[in-house]
């Protein structure tokens, strides 16, 4: 799974990586400001997404991470929706038709991994990044939801990071990570257009392993009281390798 990640390259980097008509963050301001530079995003934040509106513009928007269906009762329900399995999103009807409707990239410098050190040892964290320095660009899925029973409650829009089995360099530290998806297919997956469902799932595969690296980092991230550029310095000793 993904259960924490980095964002913190600012909106304006992402908007022109990403190549977005608008950004339309929130939080005051021309396209607004959006949610604050973090090194430990945990589930249920606010984070930052490219997606295409229903006028076709490629959009840089703020979503809750934690996707709420629109048939959810209360959005209790994305607590534990932050990560969906490739194979539930290609098994389940509800979840293959906003495959075909609703998709979207989330930046993230790099995510963290736990690894299970043995019997007795506290799991180890690993952080994960492109060799490159560049923003990941994790496969998602999007949906709005509203409160049926609050007659002024606001639309909410929520976000999925979509997860597969791990490639040669994560197999070690955990049995799934998220679908990275290289630059060539940004424009497949975002294209509203694009409702090929068949030719989408093939896309959602484990990246090359010279893509990533990753290393051992302090068990200080296991908070999400605790954040700052220190949480995704290597271990002393320790190189962006595997051991």
């Amino acid at each position: 799974m993904c259960g924490r990640f980095v964002s913190a390259t600012p909106p304006a980097v992402l908007a022109d990586t990403f190549r977005v008509d608008e950004v339309k963050l929130g939080g005051g301001g021309d396209g607004g400001t959006g949610p604050e530079p973090s090194y430990n995003v945990a589930p249920t934040d606010d984070v930052i997404a490219v997606a295409v509106s229903k006028d076709g513009h490629r959009q840089l928007g703020t979503f809750r991470w934690g996707l709420v269906p629109s048939w959810a009762k209360d959005m209790s329900i994305g607590n534990r929706m932050i990560n969906l399995r490739a194979d539930t999103v290609k098994d389940k009807p509800s979840f293959r038709k906003t495959l075909a409707r609703r998709r979207c990239i989330i930046p993230a410098d790099g995510f963290y991994e736990w690894k299970d050190m043995g019997k007795g040892r506290k799991k180890q964290p690993f952080f994960i990044r492109a060799r490159s320095g560049e923003p990941l660009a994790l496969a998602g899925l999007w949906e709005v939801w509203k409160d049926r029973e609050q007659q002024d409650a606001e639309w909410l829009k929520s976000c999925t990071i979509i997860t597969t089995e791990p490639n040669a360099l994560l197999a070690p530290i955990h049995d799934r990570m998220p679908v990275v998806l290289p630059p060539s297919v940004w424009d497949v997956w975002l294209d509203p257009a694009n409702d090929d469902v068949a030719e989408l799932e093939k896309l959602l595969v484990p990246s090359p392993e010279d893509l990533l690296e990753l290393y051992p980092v302090s068990a200080e991230v296991n908070s999400v009281q605790n954040n700052g550029a220190q949480l995704v310095i290597p271990l002393e000793g320790h190189e962006a390798e595997p051991d």
